[in-house]
């Protein structure tokens, strides 16, 4: 029997104002058989330092890791060769979670022998405080299966730190070697391992907004290693005979990011002809991941049940359908950044 119920890794890099604000919400868990994994990647403030007294204070909680910097992506690859609780979580070190965050997901997942459980987050900017969002609560408290009709699967949030993972079904599992989206690409591959999802609405996470982040400066080498390391995903897809029967996922999942999210975020980058990059994004869609012009759970029957986000993912697909992406660009850019509307597709 596995000693802990979750394991922690907590990526480090830096940001020692809001260190030890995260690192007082994890130690201050209710659930008790946890460990912390704090895998500093080469940090260049008092962090490691902070990390290090943490350890000191909670010596039957927290380890510490120091390793050479090499992205975040390496940080939590290096914690999850190390992590040996039956679950697994990560967090982000600029954010905090309710003190009942780890128990609440761990007792729903064993509650329903659940391989992931996911929790409501809001969406904090981190300049004002205020919460311009809350997130992933739309489902109650659920268990739902993954197969080809769980359309259910496109309207998870790609990032890892409002989930837990069964780590027996992800432990070959590895973050992708590029910056930006390999969130994405493990949630994805997460699929191909698992067979229940469990859902708590409760707001457990607390995610701040950084504007200096990397998810807000795409350039075109980001979009390229994307289109990569999707095909790599579906490589793994194929290789465990789960392509043809989730294709309509896959393809669908490959369009909404690359087509919708990432389309948006590298129209801010000035040396990106963007008119020309739309072009080869349909162009590559179209022979790696056809069935996304023909996908069910982009219909306007499919949206109408949906709700109000679904509809607008319908029009955006008709303006890729219709060779117009580039109105979807403005009018999206319109709304985020003249109306100050947050939008999160």
């Amino acid at each position: 029997m596995n000693q802990y119920k979750l394991s922690i890794i907590a990526a480090v890099y830096n940001l020692e104002e809001y260190l030890p604000r995260c690192l007082d919400s994890l130690v201050n868990q209710t659930l008790q058989e946890i460990e912390i994994l704090c895998v500093d990647d080469g940090s260049t403030d008092s962090a490691p330092q902070i990390i290090e007294d943490y350890q000191k204070k909670y010596p039957d909680k927290i380890k510490v890791f120091h390793k050479e910097n090499g992205g975040e992506f390496t940080t939590r690859n290096y914690g999850l060769e190390r992590a040996s609780g039956e679950y697994v979580t990560f967090v982000d070190t600029d954010d905090y979670v309710e003190p009942n965050w780890a128990e609440k997901l761990y007792q729903f997942a064993k509650e329903k022998n659940a391989d992931m459980a996911v929790c409501g987050f809001e969406r904090i900017d981190l300049n004002t405080n205020q919460v311009v969002a809350t997130n992933m609560t739309q489902f109650g408290n659920v268990v739902k299966e993954i197969n080809p009709e769980a359309g259910f699967l496109l309207e998870i949030n790609p990032a890892p730190w409002n989930k837990i993972y069964r780590r027996e079904k992800i432990k070959d599992l590895k973050f992708l070697p590029f910056r930006g989206f390999n969130d994405a690409m493990f949630l994805a591959s997460c699929f191909t391992k698992m067979e229940k999802i469990a859902f708590v609405p409760d707001v457990l996470y607390h995610y701040y907004l950084r504007y200096d982040s990397q998810i807000h400066n795409v350039n075109q080498q980001d979009v390229e290693n994307l289109k990569k390391y999707l095909l790599e995903v579906k490589s793994l897809y194929q290789k465990t005979n789960q392509y043809e029967s989730m294709k309509n996922i896959l393809d669908t999942f490959a369009f909404l990011h690359l087509g919708t999210s990432v389309m948006y975020r590298v129209s801010y980058d000035k040396t990106v002809n963007m008119k020309q990059m739309l072009k080869e994004t349909i162009k590559y869609l179209d022979e790696h991941f056809g069935t996304w012009r023909k996908s069910p759970f982009l219909r306007l029957g499919y949206s109408l049940k949906k709700g109000f986000k679904n509809v607008a993912l319908w029009g955006v697909t008709l303006l890729y359908k219709w060779g117009r992406p580039m109105v979807y660009i403005r009018v999206y850019r319109f709304l985020v950044d003249r109306l100050k509307i947050d939008i999160k597709f």
